[in-house]
This record gives C-alpha cells, sequence and structure tokens, in this order.
C-alpha cells in the first residue's frame, strides 16, 4: 500500500513513513493510493470477530509489508489492553431501530482513545526499531491532547507538545493534559482558539528547517493512522446489526471532520452505509457547507461542547479530493482560498457526490441542554453534550423506520459543568481518572504567535544542534 498526498505534488511513501510524517511536504493531506475494498461475503465473515481481531482484519490491507502479522497483532493487542470495556465499543440498544456506541471506555473517556492508544504504540515500535527520537506536536479542542498525553507519556523516544486554547475546554480535559507528571510531556495554553491552534501546528509542520531539527511529527487527525483505526468501530457496530445484509445510518458529533470521515472510509471499503449525519454545534460551517456548497470561515463560537468548536475543518480536505474524483489541481485552488479569503466554493458535480452519503443538522445549546434532560428521563443515563448534540441531529433529520448508531464520543464526567447546568446533577468522574483532581498541573501560558512555540522548542525540547531558527 502507498500514500498519496491531496494536493499532488509529495512522493508516494508507505505506511512507516506516513506515520511518521503525518503532513505532507506540499501541506496535503495522506490518503490511500487505493481502496482496499471487501465483498459482501468477505464482511459476512468479519461479523463474528473479537474488537481486535476485526482490526487485525481491517488494518492489515493498510499496513501492507511493514510490519508481519504478529508485529501486528501484538500492537493491537496492546493498544486496546486499557479499556475497560472487553468489547472496547459497546453497543448500546435504546429502541427498536436506534443504538447507541459508546467510544468513551479507554483511559482518557473519549473516542480519541480508540485511535490514539494504537498510534501511540506504533510510534514506539517503529521508533525503537530505528533507535530514534521525534518530537510530535498536537493542538486539541480538549479530547485529542489528553488521549494524546495518555498514549505517549513516558515513552522514551518521544517528546509530546500539546497546544490547548486557555479557557477553552473543560477543567478535566485540561487536568488530563497537564497532570501527567511526565517529563516527556509539554502542555501549552495558547491564547486563543482551537482553529489558531491548529494554524501554529500546520505552520510548524509546513515548515521544513524546523522539522528537521526536531524530527516533528503530529497525531492529529491530520495523520492518516489516526482515520484509518477509526474505521474499526463503525464495521464492529454495522456488523453487531445486520451488515453486510442491512444498511446502517450514523450520526457522528463532528468538528474537525475525522470522526465522521472515518465513516466514508468504512463506506469506500464496502461497508453498506445509507447515511452519515453530520452532527455540528452553534459552529455550523459543514452545515453550510452541505446546503451551499460554499465554505465560509466565521469567528468561532464557545459553547457546551468545545471539542466542535472549530471553523476550519481539516479533514474536510480528504473528502473533497475524494469526490472531485482525485482532483489536485481544484484541492489546491481552493485550499489556498480558504487560507487567504477564509472561504472556497465547490462545483456540482463533487457537491452531489457528498450529498450521495452525507446530511447534515446543526444543534444550538439550548436543544443540546434539553436532549441531555431528555435523555436522562427517559433512559435514566448521562450524556455529555457533544453525544447530545450527535443524538438530537440524528433524531431531527435522519429516517426513524431505519437503523441508526449514535457515536457516544465522551463520557458525561468529562464535561460536569454542561451536564449540571441541563440537569442539575455532576456526573460521577470513574475512579480511572478521578486522581486527577488532586494533582498539580504543569503548563506554560504561551500568547497566539507561531514565533512564541517556536521560542518554547528552542528552550525546553532537545534537538542535535542548537543554531537558531
Amino acid at each position: 500500500m502507498k500514500y498519496i498526498s491531496t494536493r499532488g505534488q509529495s512522493e508516494p511513501l508507505n505506511f512507516e513513513q506516513v506515520l511518521m510524517k503525518g503532513l505532507a511536504a506540499d501541506k496535503g493531506l495522506y490518503m490511500p493510493e487505493t481502496w482496499p475494498r471487501l465483498s459482501y461475503e468477505q464482511i459476512s465473515n468479519l461479523k463474528y470477530l473479537s474488537y481486535d481481531k476485526l482490526a487485525h482484519e481491517l488494518i492489515t490491507p493498510y499496513v501492507g509489508d511493514v510490519l508481519s502479522p504478529y508485529e501486528l497483532e501484538q500492537i493491537i493487542y496492546k493498544s486496546y489492553s486499557s479499556f475497560s470495556n472487553s468489547e472496547i465499543t459497546p453497543l448500546i440498544q435504546l429502541t427498536n431501530k436506534e443504538y447507541l456506541l459508546e467510544l468513551f471506555h479507554g483511559p482518557t473517556l473519549a473516542f480519541k482513545d480508540c485511535a490514539m492508544q494504537l498510534l501511540g504504540s506504533l510510534f514506539e515500535f517503529f521508533l525503537k526499531k530505528r533507535k530514534e527520537k521525534i518530537t510530535i506536536i498536537c493542538a486539541t479542542s480538549g479530547d485529542t491532547g489528553a488521549a494524546a498525553v495518555e498514549a505517549i507519556k513516558d515513552k522514551a523516544f518521544i517528546d509530546l507538545v500539546v497546544l490547548f486554547p486557555k479557557g477553552r475546554i473543560s477543567e478535566v480535559q485540561q487536568r488530563q493534559i497537564s497532570t501527567s507528571g511526565s517529563e516527556n510531556i509539554h502542555s501549552l495554553a495558547i491564547e486563543g482558539n482551537f482553529d489558531d491552534c491548529q494554524l501554529i501546528v500546520k505552520n510548524l509542520l509546513n515548515n521544513k528547517e524546523f522539522c528537521n531539527k526536531y524530527n516533528l511529527s503530529a497525531v492529529n487527525s491530520i495523520n492518516w493512522v489516526r482515520v484509518m483505526a477509526q474505521v474499526i468501530y463503525y464495521f464492529y457496530a454495522a456488523l453487531k446489526l445486520g451488515s453486510p445484509g442491512e444498511k446502517i445510518n450514523f450520526s457522528v458529533p463532528t468538528g474537525n471532520f475525522g470522526d465522521i470521515f472515518a465513516g466514508f472510509v468504512a463506506f469506500k471499503m464496502g461497508l453498506p452505509i445509507e447515511k452519515l449525519c453530520i452532527a455540528t454545534n452553534s459552529n455550523d460551517a459543514l452545515e453550510r457547507f452541505l446546503t451551499k456548497g460554499e465554505y465560509v470561515v466565521e469567528s468561532v463560537k464557545a459553547t457546551i461542547s468545545p471539542s466542535m468548536d472549530i471553523q476550519i475543518a481539516s479533514n474536510l480536505e480528504r473528502l473533497l479530493f475524494e469526490c472531485s474524483d482525485r482532483n489536485y489541481k481544484m484541492i489546491r485552488n481552493i485550499m489556498s482560498n480558504l487560507n487567504n479569503e477564509k472561504k472556497f466554493e465547490i462545483d456540482y458535480h463533487t457537491l452531489s457526490k457528498i450529498k450521495d452519503l452525507f446530511i447534515a443538522k446543526s444543534v444550538n445549546e439550548e436543544l443540546t441542554k434539553r436532549t441531555i434532560k431528555d435523555f436522562w428521563l427517559e433512559y435514566n443515563k448521562l450524556i455529555d453534550p457533544h453525544t447530545a448534540v450527535g443524538l438530537r441531529a440524528g433524531k431531527n433529520i435522519l429516517p426513524i423506520n431505519e437503523k441508526i448508531v449514535y457515536l457516544a464520543t465522551a463520557h458525561p464526567s468529562k464535561f460536569p459543568e454542561a451536564v449540571k447546568s441541563s440537569i442539575g446533577l455532576v456526573p460521577e468522574i470513574p475512579i480511572s481518572v478521578k486522581d486527577i483532581i488532586k494533582k498539580k498541573e504543569i503548563y506554560t501560558i504561551l500568547g497566539n504567535e507561531e514565533k512564541d512555540v517556536k521560542e518554547y522548542f528552542y528552550e525546553n525540547i532537545y534537538n542535535l544542534s542548537r543554531e537558531e531558527f
């Protein structure tokens, strides 16, 4: 398997190279050169596999020959051993047609663990093999950073630098990022929003001299391996509900478009998905885009679902690339427009292909709180605000006579204030993460400038040469 850039000006790479590089040299995102397509019979044969066995079958085509079957098996086993539920992502029936896919049984109580634990294990394996050290940089709206810290802390071959927007993530999320006590973790609170953090990260990854100096890589969903790992739970849920003999709808709360793009990848691999519902909060750039074919960046609104407080959805570039018949030139043009003018438009053909599979719905603050309350009253079960957005959007726009899977992306205890403001109750933090409340936070506050982060690197991150940059 080879991987190509969405912007068509970087050399094809293998799986190991894409893992280590993260972002392509031409500023594009890596995609498989071809999609591994599974037949009806092949998908049927996956039906009774455990989560880790299913992961092995689905990941193998993407890995190619850079790992032996045994090596991949051991990496997968290690990655999911820290999950509190033996099913990894259990599927809970709500009604005759509605199901909740719980993705928060990993060590940081969020769906990001499903991919990040695997990513951390893969990094560790290849770096030991290479006898090489890297620095990973990560922008987070909350859960990605927490999951990255848990997956990478105390690993001898990696320094992790996490940028999070100061005052714009929940206390639990921030403490998961800032209380690891591990010397290889660097937590930076940026005076700005997530999009500002993400822009700094992308600029540094695009700075060839800086990348070489610190052997820089990424764990955001711009890294293809993150998306690949999330494909597994789409198959896992659908297989339990009758696939491939029955089509399933998924409603996915999303901000950066990585989680729902994994559903698109599952579809390209042959999983019969009827619709993928893009569920957004008041930061509704994706809904507006799907309606008109015009993507316009507005000011980020602070909401009770902060992990979705994003206006620039990085992984949308991958979808546009695929649905434009892999038109490199078009992608370069629209990404240039997005960078310079904060907007772009796409042609009717590309938009029509997207609409064949995707629908979108935004959910405001009042409806999010009402959904948390309604779910509590009906099922005596708490949900976090992001899951509530996915539930409300799916119920409002997906057909009620077809099977729907709502992705539950985080444990409610990660957002206690949002839950309390909705139903008057504070969700209890699981014992596995309860001790973070007592731990001392260690983080550095920086301005919203690339130069500030560069200076931090120079003063705190080991590198082979110490010349000025």
